[in-house]
């Protein structure tokens, strides 16, 4: 499959580049590196061949090392076609995917995510570091203001988001969230959590 690159430049938060009817994309949000679990590994395999699995397609990070490249390999070597995006800055420092069907050189990290939330119909988190959390957060939020209706996973493997979990319980708890933030989640421990996640998935 010849692979495409797009410009770098921005498009506008929730206008997705494709255009007419497409399969269901799920953006995954992982780390850039595999930790010390081998379970992260395993389920990162276990997602992106489950998307492929579902006749449904990635958007992710754009990079080939870590959990993103364990991800995307599973998901192009299953049949999915796989939109990377990733900065300038980046490109080089998480080594670009060029194996993907569509890689996308942007300008800076709004840029990178405002292309992933476009693209995706449902978003699926594994885990990672600060970057995974600022992605998790930033769609949860959105979905919590009722600025989007795009289901959203978090797969929860060897108990990873645990501290997480009880995080966004004790803000309820507390008064300071409301209960539906955790109602929003679609919480697993492997890679189940795409098949809730896809059901409710609508294609743009």
């Amino acid at each position: 499959m010849r692979r495409r690159t797009a410009p770098a430049h921005a498009y506008p938060l929730g206008v997705s580049e494709s255009q007419g009817p497409r399969r269901a994309r799920v953006a995954v949000y992982c780390a850039s590196h595999v930790g010390d679990d081998p379970a992260f590994v395993e389920v990162a395999h276990q997602v992106g061949t489950a998307i492929a699995a579902h006749g449904a397609d990635l958007v992710f990070g754009g990079g080939q090392v870590g959990l993103m490249g364990v991800v995307a390999d599973a998901a192009l070597a299953g049949g999915s076609e796989a939109i990377g995006v990733i900065t300038e800055q980046l490109r080089d420092a998480e080594i670009a995917h060029l194996g993907v069907t569509e890689l996308r050189i942007v300008p800076d990290m709004p840029a990178r995510k405002q292309q992933m939330y476009a693209e995706a119909d449902a978003f699926c988190t594994l885990p990672g570091g600060i970057g995974t959390m600022e992605e998790f957060f930033e769609v949860l939020t959105w979905g919590y203001l009722g600025l989007h209706p795009k289901p959203m996973g978090l797969v929860n493997v060897s108990g990873y988001y645990d501290p997480l979990l009880t995080f966004l319980d004790r803000s309820i708890e507390h008064g300071l969230c409301r209960p539906s933030v955790r109602e929003l989640l679609v919480v697993g421990e492997d890679a189940g959590v795409l098949d809730r996640l896809l059901d409710a998935a609508v294609p743009a």
